[in-house]
């Protein structure tokens, strides 16, 4: 059957029509963006969807949001937007719909997307297991975390906010960070130093270290100096993101007793050539006398354009395939 996909997020909602089948995803086709500031609402968005696309809808509906789900009324981070689910059959004329986290969708296409969908980072060069967890950690706007579960043939996802953990420094320059961040955050999470905005925090520490005048630039900035190369403190900044990476990647290995794990979001995807270079697997293994089984783990990238579309669609798959 064909499903409308959606994708929200702070600034963008995604449109996509999908076809299902069988518990998964048959095609996707092509995306659509919508700015959520030009809409009003994803009522409003979905009907210019159906405009653009000059037909009828399909009346099904996979939607990820970038929100904890549940309850009565969805408010979305970073958007004004706000789904109240027991309306969507009435507003968007879907009699069937799903409603995930937007992290949870990320681990459906994990689940469900073939090897070429996956870039190898470090470890053993091998496909995903299909038995046991797999693990998923995204750098974004935030720092997302969740699971896939194999077990008897199917799977499960396990979505979770581990992201929020604790952050624990691995040597001198961390130990400077955190202290940095402490005078703003009593609590510094893993997030703090693992998530897009991080970058300036980074930064700023390593032009103290260095006694260099501190330029507060907005973290937008300072990613397209170190991508392009033009500002050797934000490469050093970009190169110290991706080494707590690689620590925080291997401590969820390590909680969640992972066969394998998947560097996803559209910041890991911008980092796919410094995974290598940054000593990202060293820090992935360090881990005292776990090292030798941290070797042993394979790391991958996902690299699918639209993870967040698929996986919706493959969530309502499975949803709707029971």
């Amino acid at each position: 059957m064909e499903v409308v996909a959606v994708d929200i997020g702070g600034t963008h909602a995604r449109f996509a029509i999908a076809e299902v089948a069988d518990g998964k995803v048959v095609s996707l086709g092509p995306e659509t963006t919508q700015k959520t500031a030009e809409h009003a609402s994803l009522q409003t968005a979905w009907q210019d969807f159906g405009r653009q696309l000059g037909r009828d809808l399909p009346k099904a509906a996979a939607i990820a949001v970038a929100s904890p789900v549940g309850g009565d009324v969805i408010k979305l981070t970073n958007n004004p937007w706000i789904i109240r689910p027991a309306l969507i059959p009435e507003r968007l004329g879907a009699d069937t719909y799903v409603i995930v986290n937007d992290f949870g969708a990320i681990a459906h296409a994990v689940a469900q997307l073939p090897d070429e969908d996956f870039q190898h980072i470090c470890g053993p060069k091998r496909s995903l297991a299909r038995n046991g967890v797999t693990s998923i950690c995204g750098p974004g706007t935030g720092l997302g975390v969740a699971g896939v579960l194999h077990a008897g043939g199917a799977y499960h996802v396990l979505s979770t906010e581990g992201g929020h953990v604790d952050f624990a420094p691995l040597d001198a320059f961390e130990d400077a960070i955190l202290k940095r961040l402490r005078k703003t955050f009593t609590r510094v999470s893993a997030e703090r130093i693992c998530a897009g905005p991080a970058i300036v925090a980074i930064y700023e520490t390593l032009a103290e270290i260095e006694g260099k005048a501190i330029r507060h630039l907005d973290d937008k900035t300072i990613w397209t100096m170190a991508f392009e190369g033009s500002d050797s403190l934000a490469i050093a900044a970009l190169d110290r993101f991706v080494l707590a990476l690689g620590a925080f990647a291997g401590d969820l290995a390590l909680m969640q007793g992972a066969k394998d794990v998947v560097i996803a979001g559209g910041l890991g995807l911008k980092l796919k050539q410094h995974f290598a270079r940054s000593g990202f697997s060293e820090r992935f293994t360090a881990k005292g006398r776990f090292q030798q089984m941290m070797a042993a783990i394979p790391v991958k990238l996902i690299t699918h354009p639209q993870p967040g579309l698929y996986g919706a669609a493959a969530a309502f798959a499975q949803e709707h395939a029971k």
